[in-house]
């Protein structure tokens, strides 16, 4: 399997290359030059355990890069540290299906990729006897996910920037009480969105990429992307067990495209999903691209539900590269016009694309709220950013929708409170996490500050 970029201008990678890589030299991403069709194996897959099918969907993507038995130690490592034996479990309620994606060490959805992304690096970089400084950007889950699947690791540090003030408190304990040497947490005086643009311009400056051997944990690394492709598969086939001929359709709470990605891959592949729904809060730039097919960025709002809360959403491009015909030259027009104007247009043909595929739907914070009261009657607690992607889903008009829990409540408690007026239960690790001694150091909206950073830190 060849590894391409949006851009086109890259030249292609074998797994490995493109795992270490990151982001494509030309500004892209990494995309597989071909998707593997599982059309004709739905009945022997979906008899699977979860790590079983993670096995079979990582196989053709890896190609042989990483031998079989390997590769599946390393899922068995990676999902031995969750708290369901299931790893994505499902919640039947009425015509709400909750696929809970919360039972890793971080509780959140970001555990999924980050736990196996973490044991992958720590075999290819023993293997090829090299060392690695992860530069990552998190809008809350990344962060401490990415953390935990590298600390304490031989021949990594990891380097993650957050938005000083503007994740939750739990969030950021969850980051910065993690002490491990290789671990440094880095407030960044801005937003997500500038966070995110430092590690691209950082990325994008190739000598010192080079000479710190930088590699990526946000979902601009491929292995992200493939590791959340298989709860889709196991969640359809869990869903069809109960409902045989019941339409398989999606709902998931958005910010940079990623997850929902992953969905999409997932039906290119051969799983038959009805439709995507793209669930966006206040902070709508992929609601408002699939609707009028103009990706014009506004000014980042604060809501209750902050991971999501992004206007340049990465993870589109890759999107975009399929919707032109995989035309990278296209591509780094639309991507050069949006650095240069902040925004850009889908063509007719491209905006009719995505109409088959997904159905956007917005949902505002009072929306979100009485949607966690809501639930909590039904004896079921949503996070915020779970409670927008079941708002969606109500709002749809199916009539059965899978709505993926990306969070724990007890991560966002204070939006758990200002819904129901009582905190949520806390699980074990997160008791008295906020009085824990922390580790971070704050840097201004500019990515030389983080590159001195690195350079005084580097291994």
């Amino acid at each position: 399997m060849q590894y391409i970029s949006t851009r086109g201008s890259s030249n292609p990678l074998t797994f490995v290359q493109a795992v270490l890589e990151g982001l494509a030299r030309d500004g892209g991403l990494l995309v597989p030059k071909e998707i593997p069709d599982f059309s004709g194996q739905l009945n022997r897959l979906s008899s699977l355990s979860y790590k079983e099918l993670a096995l079979e969907v990582f196989t053709p993507f890896v190609d042989g890069d990483i031998p079989r038995e390997v590769l599946y130690k390393l899922i068995d490592k990676s999902y031995n540290v969750f708290a369901n034996n299931e790893v994505t479990p499902l919640k039947f309620l009425d015509n709400i299906t909750i696929l809970e994606l919360f039972h890793g060490p971080t509780l959140a959805f970001k555990d999924v990729a980050l736990q196996f992304l973490g044991n992958l690096f720590e075999e290819i970089l023993k293997n090829n006897d090299i060392r690695l400084n992860i530069l990552g950007a998190t809008s809350g889950d990344t962060g401490s996910a990415a953390i935990h699947g590298v600390r304490g690791k031989e021949r990594i540090n990891i380097f993650m920037l957050h938005p000083k003030g503007k994740v939750s408190p739990i969030q950021e304990k969850q980051m910065t009480t993690v002490l491990d040497k290789n671990v440094f947490n880095v407030a960044v005086e801005g937003t997500f969105d500038d966070a995110q643009s430092i590690v691209k311009q950082i990325f994008n400056d190739l000598e010192f990429r080079d000479k710190y051997h930088l590699g990526a944990v946000n979902s601009i690394n491929w292995a992200r992307v493939m590791a959340q492709i298989v709860y889709y598969f196991y969640a359809a086939f869990r869903f069809r067990e109960k409902y045989p001929s019941t339409e398989i359709v999606f709902s998931v709470p958005t910010g940079n495209f990623g997850d929902i990605y992953a969905g999409y891959l997932a039906k290119k592949m051969g799983l038959p999903i009805k439709r995507l729904i793209l669930a966006t809060n206040e902070n709508d730039i992929l609601y408002r691209v699939l609707e009028t097919g103009e990706y014009k960025i506004s000014s980042v709002k604060s809501t209750l539900s902050p991971s999501m809360d992004i206007q340049i959403a990465s993870n589109f491009e890759r999107y975009v590269f399929d919707i032109t015909g995989q035309k990278g030259e296209v591509v780094a027009q639309k991507m050069k016009t949006l650095a240069e104007t902040g925004k850009f247009d889908l063509t007719a043909e491209e905006h009719n694309a995505t109409k088959s595929v997904f159905l956007p739907v917005r949902v505002n914070t009072k929306e979100t709220l009485e949607t966690i009261r809501k639930y909590k009657v039904k004896g079921v607690l949503l996070d915020p950013h779970t409670a927008v992607g079941v708002a969606a889903a109500e709002k749809s008009g199916f009539s059965q929708v899978i709505a993926l829990s990306t969070a724990h409540p007890a991560k966002f408690s204070e939006a758990v409170v200002n819904a129901i007026g009582e905190e949520p239960s806390y699980p074990e690790s997160l008791i008295g996490i906020l009085d824990k001694e922390c580790k971070c150091e704050t840097v201004k909206n500019n990515y030389i500050d983080v590159e001195k950073l690195i350079e005084a830190k580097f291994l």
